[in-house]
């Protein structure tokens, strides 16, 4: 937590007496879980982000551009940026105050912020970034690689190389042009805006114009067969690592995207962004997979003993369920996780494998009722309970309500709640409604409840 600002630290100008009734934004966005993530008094609309990397030095030079709103009478404001240094900052074109405490840049204007007062900032900033370490949670953020960068990771991961108010609650569009060697590719979300080569480097132009939480933006940087196409009128981007195989289990996998997000909607409704796509790394440190929002990575190992479809599905799913419907605070993750989970049941069952019913069993027979998927902790968050009891009490609900209101209930929820966040109240209050029936005891039964519910 921010207690106080270092003097020294501070460059440009400061409005020592911010006007009556003006107090700074806090250094967190209230998440119970992590209280530092995050920062109060505004809210973005936008990130305009214009890097440039050098993997020969693993040097990083940044220019961002951040159009916000505050929400409160605002003196100063923070925004998260971890291990990068900053050379100046502006308030709608002035210079502002800056300083550096821990992984918070805080920005005090040359004059207080209103209420509901639109503001643009500007930060230039540069150096080598450094993942960041979470002892229980692993890390995030920019990695270096022996032919590029890789930014990616859950729960916090963007704060490493742009600065940003680095929760889901904050979403954002993102416009990135990433400045990179030229024969190297610079991926990252959203629709492709093309490419342009000048003295031996090369900018790559993308657009999400959904709104995105800051975890789901990635940049991935290095030798990539990248393969452009359109899918369903929209332009479909996947990029495989030269050091992949061609036409191997990756490529094979990634193929089928349209495929699967067109089965997808049926389930969930239409898909909700401007773009489709994928990306297969060959760096082994990434050992997971992340929903980055509309082009999705894949670590390696997922693809080491042939096509593995139900990855994908499983981030495609995400697309609906965390990505366009974000979590409100990290204890509600498994409205991601459950519902990704249970969209491999329906694949699986929809491709000629087990039945959503026959998965649902047997994770039934081996789940942990001890283990809560609503609220387990900060250290518990990527938990298998989060995941598969969080399918199960998906499955549970289906069985309750009959499919005709379970797909109901799962398309509404998806529409009505587009772009936004969500807490699980609110999906039971909206269950509850869709169905027509009481509902809060079979979800905290499934979620929360110590000792097995009776099969419905």
């Amino acid at each position: 937590m921010l207690v106080a600002l270092s003097a020294g630290g501070c460059t440009g100008r400061r409005d020592e007496s911010a006007p009556e009734g003006f107090r700074p934004g806090a250094p967190g966005i209230g998440d119970p879980y992590f209280p530092t993530y995050g920062n109060g008094g505004y809210d973005v609309a936008s990130y305009r982000l214009q890097v440039r990397y050098d993997p020969a030095t693993d040097e990083l030079t940044g220019d961002a551009s951040i159009e916000a709103t505050a929400t409160q009478d605002l003196s100063r404001f923070n925004l998260d940026l971890a291990g990068l240094t900053v050379s100046s900052v502006q308030v709608d074109g002035t210079d502002a105050a800056h300083a550096r405490t821990g992984n918070e840049l805080v920005i005090t204007p040359a004059t207080g912020l209103g209420r509901g007062d639109r503001f643009g900032v500007r930060v230039r900033y540069s150096g080598k970034p450094v993942p960041i370490t979470n002892a229980e949670l692993g890390s995030g953020g920019l990695l270096h690689t022996s032919d590029g960068a890789i930014a990616l990771g859950q729960p916090e991961s963007a704060s490493t190389w742009f600065p940003v108010n680095d929760h889901p609650l904050d979403k954002a569009t993102y416009q990135v042009e990433a400045t990179v060697p030229e024969g190297l590719a610079a991926l990252s979300n959203g629709v492709p805006g093309g490419s342009s080569t000048d003295a031996g480097w090369t900018t790559w132009r993308w657009a999400e114009r959904a709104p995105m939480a800051s975890y789901l933006v990635t940049l991935v940087i290095g030798s990539y067969r990248v393969s452009t196409g359109t899918h369903a009128g929209k332009p479909l981007v996947t990029a495989i690592a030269a050091d992949l195989p061609a036409g191997g289990p990756a490529e094979r996998s990634l193929a089928r995207t349209g495929e699967i997000a067109d089965f997808l909607a049926t389930r969930f409704g239409p898909y909700p962004f401007d773009a489709y796509g994928g990306i297969a790394l060959a760096d082994s440190r990434i050992g997971y997979a992340l929903e980055t929002q509309s082009r999705p990575v894949y670590g390696p190992a997922f693809f080491t003993e042939g096509p593995n479809l139900e990855v994908v599905v499983h981030e495609l799913a995400h697309q609906w369920f965390g990505d366009s419907v974000s979590i409100e605070r990290w204890s509600d993750l498994w409205l991601n996780e459950g519902f990704a989970s249970y969209a491999e049941w329906l694949w699986t069952e929809h491709d000629g494998g087990p039945s959503a019913q026959a998965r649902f069993e047997q994770e039934y027979a081996r789940t942990d009722w001890a283990e809560p998927a609503l609220d387990p902790g900060p250290s518990e968050i990527f938990s298998r309970a989060v995941y598969q009891r969080g399918a199960l009490a998906v499955h549970a609900l289906r069985r309750t309500v009959g499919d005709e209101s379970f797909f109901r209930i799962l398309r509404s929820w998806a529409a009505e709640k587009r772009d936004g966040n969500a807490t699980t109240d609110e999906l039971v209050a909206h269950a509850e409604r869709v169905a027509g029936r009481q509902l809060r005891p079979l979800f905290d039964a499934w979620l929360s409840g110590t000792t097995a519910p009776p099969l419905p």
